[in-house]
């Protein structure tokens, strides 16, 4: 039989989460941000499940042609806009909206020969300084913009560096809003940690909010506030099981370099799942997996293919018992259980997205639609 360790993607969450963001940011539409091939979902496999959003926003032209394939025809927008001149051939073709963040980008745009007007969103950089113009420059982009036949409509954009930390996002807003006032175009502001946060404010809502990493269930601002305080749904569950049970000694060590010691007589099971799998290597002991449903700690170091834990708590546990490494659990005792992936990824010293995007492609991928079994 195939080894014991698989990935959920539940879509019931992904519509869930979905509904949370249009209750949180009403009256406007959605980008689904799908980059990252979907936050390491896969874009084929969390389309069904988010396909009621307005549009999906992304990277990579080769991720907007699965969505073509797939038989979207709603928008969808390139977040880092094209990358080359020749990438506007495939916005022409494809239908592909585009964020436009620099100069270059502008003048591509006024050589590229086409039938079909571009939909584009011109990014301003409100203190994030990664990309977009300057407040002062941005004027004179719009203008430049709006003067091309290639350009069929210019919307407006801009990212929050601190939606998810005490320092909010009111010195980006006031900056977005005193240098936009009197210009034409919808307005996209809103990340997941704005949209949760803030959208409930007209003017920071705009009239596109673009939701990531809330969609796949995972909290942008923890541990300040955890996924059930969001009311959001794991996407995704990592789950494995016991294939060996070794018993420790006093002075007994576990793993590589050997790197803990049993201070007692202790149980240890073995999981099938290391990283080359996807999961950190350098998760410390006390990084918590279920077994059973019930919260144990790794002991020892991560390996290649294996985890260790300790098995202190769950003492009915043995080969073959159900390893919960993040999302959903089995239920116990009539309650479903689960672990977050924010608090797996904090023990590690990372945020959820991170965990996420690493699965590996060794990993086989179950696709759970609980309307079509």
């Amino acid at each position: 039989m195939p080894r014991p360790l698989e990935a959920l993607i539940h879509l019931d969450a992904l519509q869930h989460n979905l509904a949370r963001a249009r209750e949180c940011a009403p009256d406007a539409r959605i980008w689904a941000v799908i980059k990252a091939n979907g936050y390491g979902h896969g874009v084929k496999r969390v389309f069904e499940g988010l396909r009621a959003a307005d549009g999906f926003a992304l990277l990579d032209i080769a991720e907007a042609q699965k969505l073509r394939d797939l038989d979207w025809r709603g928008p969808i927008l390139l977040l880092e806009g094209v990358f080359d001149a020749r990438d506007l051939e495939w916005c022409s073709r494809l239908g592909l909206w585009h964020v436009v963040h620099n100069d270059d980008q502008i003048d591509w745009l006024a050589q590229h020969k086409t039938e079909w007007p571009h939909r584009v969103f011109l990014k301003m950089n409100t203190g994030m300084n990664r990309l977009g113009f300057k407040p002062h420059a941005f004027r004179n982009a719009w203008a430049r913009l709006s003067a091309l036949h290639q350009v069929e409509e210019v919307s407006l954009i801009t990212h929050f560096s601190d939606a998810d930390s005490p320092r909010g996002i009111a010195h980006q807003a006031e900056v977005f809003h005193t240098h936009t006032a009197d210009l034409s175009g919808e307005r996209s502001l809103c990340n997941s940690a704005a949209t949760l946060r803030h959208a409930h404010d007209a003017a920071i809502r705009g009239d596109w909010v673009r939701p990531g990493v809330m969609l796949y269930g995972a909290s942008p601002d923890y541990p300040e506030h955890d996924a059930h305080h969001w009311r959001l749904q794991p996407a995704m569950t990592l789950r494995s099981k016991l294939i060996g049970i070794q018993h420790l000694q006093a002075g007994d060590t576990v793993g590589y370099g050997s790197r803990y010691t049993a201070r007692h007589d202790l149980r240890i099971g073995v999981v099938a799942c290391g990283y080359a799998d996807g999961y950190p290597r350098h998760a410390p002991d006390g990084t918590p997996v279920l077994v059973d449903g019930v919260r144990v700690p790794i002991v020892g170091r991560v390996s290649m293919d294996m985890i260790t834990v300790d098995l202190s708590a769950v003492p009915s546990a043995g080969m073959g018992s159900e390893v919960t490494l993040w999302g959903r659990g089995p239920t116990v005792q009539g309650q479903t259980t689960e672990l977050q992936i924010d608090d797996v990824a904090q023990h590690c010293g990372t945020i959820g997205y991170e965990l996420m995007c690493a699965l590996s492609q060794r990993v086989p991928v179950q696709v759970i639609d609980v309307h079509h079994p």
